[in-house]
Formats: C-alpha cells, structure tokens, sequence
C-alpha cells in the first residue's frame, strides 16, 4: 500500500509546522473537496488567512464540515498545523462518534528548510512562531499514544521533495 493511501473514510490530520509543506502535500494528493483549512476559512471570514482573530470562526467552520463528511463516510484531510494536542484530541474525539479510522501524516521537518520556505510564501510566519512550533511537534510514537491508528512520516531530503514512510500499530 501507498503510504498516502488510506481506506475510504479515513481522517487524515496533517501535523507540522508552517512551511513544512502541508498543503503542498495534500493537493498533490487529494481531491481538493478532501480537504478542509483552517487558513482557507480564515481567509474567507476576514479576507486574510493569517488573521488569528478569525480561528474560532474558522474552526467551526471546519467541525461542520468535518461532521457532513464523517457522517457520510468520506475520507477528510485536516489541512492545520494541529500542534496542539487538545486540538488533535478534538478532532480524534470527532473520528470516534462518526466510527471512522484516523490516520495522522506527521511532517517532521527541519527549521531551516521550514524558514526558507516560509521567507518564500505570500504570507510569511514570524519566526518566533516558527521555533515555537518547533517545540510543539510532537514524535509519531506519541500521536500513536494518542488514538491515531498508524503515522505517516513525511521528511525533506532534497530540494523540493517530500518523502512519506509509514509507522503504526
């Protein structure tokens, strides 16, 4: 199996930093429709994605969309940084009421790499939140402590090439 195959109905929670290449990834991959943002949302709210003021906004935004589609069985990508645990623990809690697998692809990759490819985008990051979110990440041993069933862990090895191997139960 493809490390970005999942079974149909699957939650798929992107993990990492900014710059790490998150939504890169996932539109490379996935349908567009598969994919619910956080910055999307944010944007569509305030006009800028990185208005922090709309996040609450944004997030419910994102459960209801993410309830239709677990309660139709459709596979999701939770396109965030989901640094924060009690943030993952939500959206594992939302997989578990609908019965649908949750799967996380953990984006383990270097500050430098990450800074150069912020200092690259349109709507570049501090960098005091980038070493933030670096502390943040967590191990894919311990997102699956958390309830996710199996990890797949994308690292930077070349230029521009994102690389995804899986771990799991």
């Amino acid at each position: 199996m493809n490390p970005t195959d999942f079974a149909p109905s699957t939650l798929i929670v992107l993990v990492g930093g900014s710059g790490a290449g998150k939504t890169r990834f996932a539109v490379r991959r996935w349908p567009t429709i598969w994919r619910l943002s956080l910055d999307d949302y944010r944007a569509m709210a305030t006009g800028s994605e990185a208005d922090q003021s709309a996040s609450t906004v944004a997030a419910g935004v994102l459960d209801l969309l993410l309830d239709a589609r677990l309660a139709r069985g459709l596979t999701t990508v939770i396109d965030s940084t989901a640094l924060e645990q009690p943030w993952r623990a939500h959206l594992l809690a939302r997989a578990r009421y609908w019965q649908r697998p949750a799967c996380a692809v953990l984006f383990d990759v270097a500050l430098e790499r990450r800074r150069a490819q912020n200092a690259a985008r349109e709507r570049v990051v501090p960098d005091h939140v980038l070493i933030d979110q670096e502390r943040l990440l967590p191990s894919a041993e311990q997102l699956l402590a958390e309830g996710f069933a199996h990890v797949d862990h994308v690292t930077a090895t070349g230029p521009a090439c994102l690389e995804p191997a899986r771990t799991g139960r």
